[in-house]
């Protein structure tokens, strides 16, 4: 396997910008890539942006967004953008990639996948796109009843105590979703444990992300 490696920065702390549509998006999406992350650079300093966080919804990502990130976490930014209704305000929203994030430069940024059959979902990643046309963007998937996942071309490899350790947040601090079907601890390890196959990881779990564009 060819593998990508993201090195320390040699005068400053890596810097990440984490895009998630509704509050457990980028948890479920990219979790244990951020707690890996976390990990291997304790210096890392992450952004958080929901933009779809509204009353105990965002109570719970305010509360995942720490648990994931520790004290690299700035203060999350915390949108109350209709749920399902996203592109009918589009304007807005993008005046939140705008005024709010452009100017943060991030040296990475993790967002929706650009195809996800959920429309607030494909907005985020193009505005993502629109916004940030010199940075490294990895597009996360998000397992749901539409069946859209896909052919992912990135994959980060994590240990089986991450991966339980994300599962274990995800399913402790969204108690709001537990009354879905498809939100259970068998959902998420058995997506990481899938991507772990594909990508030959060592301890047979990982998760995946879509990449357009990589400079070597």
């Amino acid at each position: 396997m060819i593998q990508l490696n993201l090195d320390r920065m040699k005068d400053r702390a890596l810097r990440v910008l984490c895009l998630g549509a509704h509050s457990d998006d980028i948890e479920i999406g990219c979790g244990g890539t951020i707690l890996r992350l976390a990990k291997q650079f304790p210096d890392c300093i992450f952004h958080w942006v929901v933009f779809s966080a509204i009353g105990v919804r965002g109570e719970e990502a305010q509360r995942a967004a720490r648990c994931f990130t520790g004290d690299g976490l700035k203060e999350p930014l915390l949108k109350t953008f209709q749920d399902g209704f996203m592109p009918y305000v589009g304007s807005e929203v993008k005046q939140v990639f705008e005024a709010e994030l452009k100017q943060l430069s991030p040296d990475l940024i993790f967002t929706h996948y650009g195809k996800d059959a959920h429309q607030d979902h494909r907005l985020i990643s193009e505005l993502t796109w629109n916004t940030f046309r010199d940075h490294m963007v990895l597009e996360y998937e998000i397992p749901k009843y539409d069946g859209d996942l896909g052919r992912p071309n990135v994959f980060v490899t994590l240990d089986s105590h991450l991966c339980e350790r994300k599962v274990k947040v995800i399913t402790d601090a969204f108690s709001s979703q537990r009354s879905k079907s498809w939100f259970t601890r068998d959902t998420f390890l058995s997506l990481m444990r899938l991507r772990g196959v594909e990508s030959n990881a060592p301890s047979g779990y990982a998760e995946a992300f879509y990449c357009r564009k990589v400079v070597l």
